[in-house]
């Protein structure tokens, strides 16, 4: 008879009502996998998607949410090395097929067969979850477990935009909306450590001297200012470099707006919506150009943990809750009452 562990899980699409704290059989892991007791997993837009459910996108039923691991390594599979038992662990999300070519060039995220923890594969919403060993990295030493849950998922995807489509430079001025959300938190710090100045937006008023806090420059308030003429006045009428915009639709008109000639803009998420529309006359006269980001390689996530272990990158927590109450903080998230990442504890 399988063993149950306590999990939040949801059975049908909905509301966050629908996500149900319970019993769940215990993980059960391959060769190559790692089970990893978790002891913090932070939320992502990710977990309400799939909870909302996407249009053509299958999720198995019931399902536990859940991206952002940090843990304790439980147990380990026959053909895992370097890991052991009792170890600090944060799980790298991503999960490829290790094979293509893809995969082997260290592009991960370009995998066909990619997918990410806690989206279409059980996840952290529970007291146990398991994982390929190669996803199982060590916890920078003096991190606590909460602080550790708010890394792989949004600086791995902030690292890989800002250094491996756009390699951000000294200099470059950087337009990043939503600055208290988790990938614009990692954006900021990220686009610093390289030298750019960062113009950052935020939603109310009490998150600008948090933004400040963490490294912009100069922070908006996208409700109450005209975004794209105040980067124009803050730019002598030049416009910025890169913009990062995880909004989608609400913001799409004046990202591209708020380019300079020859500046890229990054499209990494989709919170208000995915369909727009583009004037193409306007791209190909300025020379801009549009990237879509996804996630990243494991290499990167190594990259970033070293920076965290230097200490010259920095977790942003804005609240840790129990486990049984990831209903409210789902909703917390959508509401946008945070600040940095709302991390939930077993």
């Amino acid at each position: 008879m399988a063993r149950c562990m306590k999990a939040v899980r949801f059975h049908e699409h909905g509301g966050p009502e629908k996500l149900v704290y319970e019993d769940a059989p215990d993980p059960v892991i391959e060769e190559d996998e790692v089970l990893v007791r978790v002891r913090a997993c932070a939320l992502n837009h990710l977990d309400v998607w799939g909870r909302v459910g996407l249009p053509g996108v299958v999720i198995p039923l019931p399902h536990i949410p859940g991206s952002d691991i940090a843990g304790e390594v439980a147990k380990v599979g026959r053909l895992v090395r370097g890991v052991e038992p009792g170890e600090r662990v944060i799980v790298s999300p991503g999960l490829s097929c290790g094979r293509c070519e893809f995969c082997l060039s260290g592009r991960d995220s370009l995998c066909r067969e990619y997918v990410i923890l806690g989206d279409r594969v059980d996840g952290g919403y529970a007291e146990y979850a398991k994982a390929p060993g190669v996803n199982i990295l060590p916890m920078p030493s003096w991190m606590s477990f909460e602080e550790a849950a708010s890394v792989p998922l949004v600086f791995l995807t902030a690292w890989h935009m800002l250094t491996g489509l756009v390699r951000v430079r000294p200099l470059d001025e950087v337009l990043v909306w939503g600055a208290g959300s988790g990938v614009g938190i990692a954006s900021i710090q990220v686009a610093k450590l390289h030298g750019a100045r960062v113009i950052a937006t935020v939603g109310a008023d009490w998150k600008a001297e948090k933004a400040r806090e963490i490294g912009a420059d100069i922070v908006l308030n996208h409700h109450r200012e005209d975004v794209v003429e105040r980067v124009r006045e803050l730019t002598s009428r030049r416009g910025v470099d890169v913009v990062i915009d995880s909004v989608g639709r609400g913001t799409w008109e004046r990202s591209l707006k708020s380019l300079a000639y020859g500046g890229k803009m990054i499209s990494v998420g989709a919170t208000t919506g995915v369909a727009v529309q583009v004037d193409i006359r306007y791209l190909y006269r300025r020379h801009l150009s549009i990237l879509g980001s996804y996630m990243g390689g494991k290499a990167e996530l190594i990259d970033v943990l070293r920076l965290f272990e230097g200490k010259r990158l920095r977790p942003v927590v804005d609240i840790v809750m129990p486990l049984q109450s990831a209903g409210e903080a789902q909703q917390r998230m959508e509401e946008g009452r945070h600040f940095g990442k709302i991390v939930l504890k077993p």
